[in-house]
C-alpha cells in the first residue's frame, strides 16, 4: 500500500495511491494513518499538475540518521568502517517534499546529495529486539540526506552540515508491507545516474538499526530513521535536479537553487 500526503491549495490531506508510474490516482482517506484509523471517502483525485505532493510525514519528534552505513561509501569518503552505527539528528524543519527546492545556504560552497531508504516508525518503540523491530515500522519512503560537505569536514559536529532548512527531502509517499532487505537505492542528477546500490550492502540492516536506535531514544509514531547512502555521492549546484529512488517506493525529485 502506498500512502501520500497532498494538497490542491487547501489543507493537506492523505490518500491511498493507485496506478502505474505516471498514471497514479489518489483515493482520499480521512484522518492521519499514522495516528488513527482511516476510511476511504470515495473521492478519487488524478495525480495531475494541480495536485502537489507533500512530504508524506513531518516527524513530530525526531529524524535519526545513520552515517557511513555502506562500505563502498565509507571507502570513497576515506573513512574507517564503523564498529557500531554512527547516529546524528536532523530537525523536522529540514524536511521538504517532492519537487520542493533544495535551497543552498550562503555559508557553504559544496553541497552533496545522498539517496537513502527512510524508515517511518508506526508504534512507540523502546528497547526492541532486532527480530521484533520491523513490527514497529509503519512503512518506508525515500530520503535525500543533503549535506554541506565542506562544513561537515570543518566542524566536529554535523548539525549544521546536515540539518539546515531543506536538507531532508522525503517522498514521494510511504510504502507499507515492504521487505527492506534487498532494495535498489539510486540517485540521478540531471538524468545522469550517480548512485546505484542495494540495501543488502548495508553494514547494519534495517532491523538492527531500529533496535539500536530504540536502545538510546524512545521512537514515536512518525519518527523517521535514515539508513545511510551507497557510494556515488557528489556535489550539486544551482539549477540541478536531483532524483533519489528506492525500489518498491518510488522517485523523489527536487530542484536545487541558490538564492541571492
Amino acid at each position: 500500500m502506498r500512502i501520500a500526503r497532498f494538497t490542491q491549495g487547501s489543507d493537506p490531506r492523505f490518500a491511498l495511491v493507485d496506478g502505474a508510474p505516471g498514471a497514479e490516482t489518489l483515493h482520499v482517506i480521512t484522518g492521519d494513518p499514522l495516528y488513527m484509523p482511516v476510511q476511504q471517502t470515495g473521492e478519487v483525485v488524478p495525480l495531475t499538475d494541480d495536485v502537489r505532493l507533500l512530504a508524506p510525514v513531518i516527524p513530530r519528534s525526531k529524524i535519526v540518521a545513520v552515517g557511513r552505513n555502506y562500505a563502498d561509501h565509507v571507502k570513497e569518503m576515506g573513512n574507517e568502517l564503523p564498529t557500531s552505527p554512527l547516529l546524528f539528528f536532523k530537525p523536522n524543519t529540514s524536511v521538504v517534499g517532492p519537487d520542493d527546492p533544495i535551497v543552498l545556504p550562503s555559508w557553504t560552497r559544496e553541497v552533496s546529495y545522498e539517496s537513502e531508504l527512510a524508515v517511518v516508525i508506526g508504534k512507540v518503540t523502546k528497547d526492541v529486539e532486532p527480530e521484533d523491530a520491523l513490527s514497529k515500522v509503519f512503512g518506508f519512503t525515500v530520503a535525500n540526506d543533503v549535506t554541506a560537505r565542506d562544513v561537515q569536514r570543518a566542524e566536529d559536529q554535523w548539525a549544521r552540515a546536515k540539518g539546515f532548512d531543506s536538507s531532508c527531502p522525503l517522498g514521494p509517499w510511504i510504502t507499507t508491507g515492504l521487505d527492506p532487505e534487498d532494495l535498489a537505492v539510486r540517485s540521478r542528477v540531471n538524468g545522469e545516474v550517480r548512485q546505484d546500490g542495494r540495501t543488502s550492502d548495508m553494514i547494519f540492516d534495517v532491523a538492527f538499526l531500529v533496535s539500536y536506535v530504540s536502545q538510546a531514544f524512545t521512537l514515536l509514531p512518525g519518527d523517521v530513521i535514515l539508513t545511510g547512502t551507497p557510494a556515488g555521492v557528489g556535489p550539486v549546484d544551482h539549477g540541478d535536479v536531483v532524483e533519489c529512488e528506492v525500489e518498491g517506493v518510488g522517485v523523489l525529485r527536487n530542484p536545487v537553487i541558490r538564492r541571492g
